[in-house]
């Protein structure tokens, strides 16, 4: 049994800006915005915020935190840790571990590992092959967030090719198929003519020319035909082109539409201008691309087309993305810096306060139907995030958490500070120390 008493916060939710208390109660919000008639518990927490921003949590619905078989890289417990940091209670982890995640006892053995590990709450995505329709369709819809197809291959060589496959699963998902956009075609041509061009020396700055606007839109519209033909829930993953952004609707409410659009941090933070400067440190698929489409994604997030912003958190070590273009593997970590980043577009008037809210916290709860997350509401699971927008933060290698140790933007200073995380109630992260004895829960799905 706890209670907290937070008073005097600048409230961010649902497209309200106010000030306010919250009281919490084990771990559930009793009273939001004014508490004067709630009898506050004497032994309660009481955190003062004196007009710090109060979000709900961070629901980032895209990580590869690469538990079970690549751990060298990460694992549950180290990315957990760095998203706390980084205000977020929520992820849910795609498939292309070792083994892959792509039969309902390896989910369950994921599920397993999280509940010992995670500081944060979670889910598993279960993953698309070309022979697994069977497993896909045992997934429970209140338990399984989603299905992840890789239209385009990637990190763990999961592509799904055959059409077969492809109309079977769109005609038969009982949940949300997220999709991997990228025409394997495309990318195999091109390929083949920069190494007859460069030989072995291809220049990472030639990266999204190879994974290329062409490759993306392809695939992407051919997955949004698929959904349209079978009425299929489809969510595509890390736009990376402004020719994308077509084909999305914004002129109906999130909760009618079928087909949703998802941006990464990363491609709304760095043109390719960041290849000179970074080389393979900001190689990830799909690539980024020119000053044009990011700035097209960054103008998209305040007009409905894009409905969740998450990072493809994608951590490998530095000894790996410091190889040959070829040989260096594609993602990068994100996941402690991500609001950070959001509230710097902030800060330039490129996103309101309230719209980072809905696009990285409401939305993805809407979006995936989960249960009681991602909104600051009476009987809503405490799941909280303290900023104070005026602490600047210098990313640096003292303060990174990831297991691999960099960041594409160590050396940046952002103007926010993530002062606390509250998970299901309990402070987690407060002022640069965790809570090392708690855990998250499971995630679960009204569907």
């Amino acid at each position: 049994m706890s209670s907290i008493h937070i008073k005097n916060a600048r409230i961010i939710n649902e497209g309200r800006d106010f000030k306010g208390d919250i009281f919490i109660k084990d771990e559930y919000i009793v009273a939001a915005g004014n508490t004067d008639n709630i009898t506050i518990p004497h032994d309660a927490l009481v955190i003062e915020a004196g007009g710090l921003i109060l979000i709900p949590g961070i629901i980032d619905d895209h990580v590869h935190f690469r538990d079970p078989g690549l751990t060298h890289k990460g694992d549950i417990h180290s990315e957990s840790a760095a998203a706390v940091a980084g205000g977020v209670t929520s992820f849910m982890d795609m498939p292309n571990t070792k083994p892959q995640t792509i039969t309902v006892s390896l989910l369950d053995e994921k599920f397993r590992n999280a509940s010992e590990k995670s500081f944060i709450n979670y889910s598993f995505y279960i993953g698309a092959t070309n022979t697994n329709i069977d497993e896909i369709m045992k997934a429970d819809p209140a338990h399984v967030c989603g299905i992840k197809l890789f239209m385009g291959s990637s990190t763990g060589n999961m592509l799904v090719d055959e059409e077969r496959t492809l109309r079977e699963l769109f005609a038969n998902a009982a949940i949300p198929v997220v999709a991997h956009c990228e025409d394997e075609g495309i990318i195999r041509k091109n390929s083949d003519l920069y190494r007859n061009k460069y030989g072995n020396d291809v220049p990472v700055s030639m990266h999204p020319g190879i994974r290329s606007r062409e490759a993306c839109y392809t695939s992407s519209f051919h997955a949004v035909n698929l959904a349209r033909e079978f009425n299929t829930r489809l969510h595509i993953l890390h736009l990376s082109t402004a020719d994308e952004l077509k084909l999305f609707r914004n002129d109906i409410p999130l909760e009618e539409k079928r087909i949703t659009a998802e941006v990464c941090v990363h491609h709304l933070w760095f043109e390719e201008s960041a290849y000179e400067i970074l080389g393979t440190l900001v190689k990830c698929n799909p690539a980024v691309k020119t000053a044009y489409d990011r700035d097209a994604l960054q103008k998209a997030l305040n007009n409905d087309i894009i409905d969740v912003v998450a990072t493809d958190h994608a951590p490998h070590t530095l000894e790996e993305k410091k190889n040959t273009y070829f040989n260096a593997p594609s993602g990068g970590p994100f996941i402690q810096h991500s609001l950070q980043a959001m509230l710097e577009l902030w800060h330039r008037n490129i996103i309101g306060i309230s719209k980072i809210a809905e696009l990285m916290c409401h939305n993805p709860s809407r979006l995936f139907n989960i249960n009681k997350r991602g909104f600051i509401r009476e009987g809503y699971k405490a799941d909280l995030c303290l900023i104070d927008p005026s602490r600047p933060y210098t990313v640096t290698k003292d303060n990174i958490l990831y297991k691999c140790g960099w960041s594409p933007l160590e050396g940046t200073t952002f103007s926010s500070t993530i002062v606390k995380t509250i998970v299901n109630g309990t402070v987690v992260w407060d002022e640069g120390n965790i809570n090392k004895n708690f855990r998250g829960q499971q995630l679960d799905f009204t569907r």
